[in-house]
């Protein structure tokens, strides 16, 4: 892991699924699950696919719209497959988001290859004031995980532990 914490570029530009008007696919659906709560997402690339988990996770936790992208981290994880670096990422963002006490809104994957993940989070430190707080997200588990290729690139389903 690797982090570096500075003031975030106010003219940075999101990097979101619907980057292009013509081109919008949705980044992610909330699933009914019985004790936890889960999510299928949906992403062109397995970067995209990568950022729209981390970006689904945390819509769960508070209303992303109220996060600003003031500090950002960098994040490198390290794992044996595409299933297990996903987990991975979104375990460590969580942890991250513990230990300095903050929420993120901006994901960007700068890299997916095939032991290791490298990216960069944006966000803030959390406002009770300012941020709702919805549901503790405590990890990404691998039940029924299985990232496929679709004809519009990337899915899987992914359940939370909360």
């Amino acid at each position: 892991m690797v982090l570096r914490v500075s003031e975030a570029n106010d003219t940075a530009s999101e990097h979101t699924a619907n980057d292009t008007a013509n081109e919008m696919i949705e980044r992610f659906k909330v699933i009914e699950h019985t004790a936890d709560i889960g999510i299928t997402v949906y992403g062109k690339t397995l970067k995209e696919l990568f950022e729209n988990a981390a970006y689904g996770m945390f819509s769960q936790m508070t209303d992303l719209e109220k996060v600003d992208p003031k500090e950002e981290i960098d994040v490198e994880i390290q794992a044996y497959d595409k299933e297990s670096q996903l987990v991975n990422w979104l375990n460590e963002l969580l942890y991250l988001s513990a230990i300095r006490r903050m929420l993120f809104s901006q994901f960007n994957v700068k890299s997916v290859g095939k032991n290791r993940v490298s990216g960069l989070v944006k966000g803030e430190r959390i406002d009770r004031k300012k941020h709702s707080l919805h549901l503790e997200v405590k990890a990404a588990t691998y039940h029924n995980l299985k990232i496929e290729e679709t004809k519009e690139g990337y899915q899987t389903p992914i359940i939370f532990d909360v």
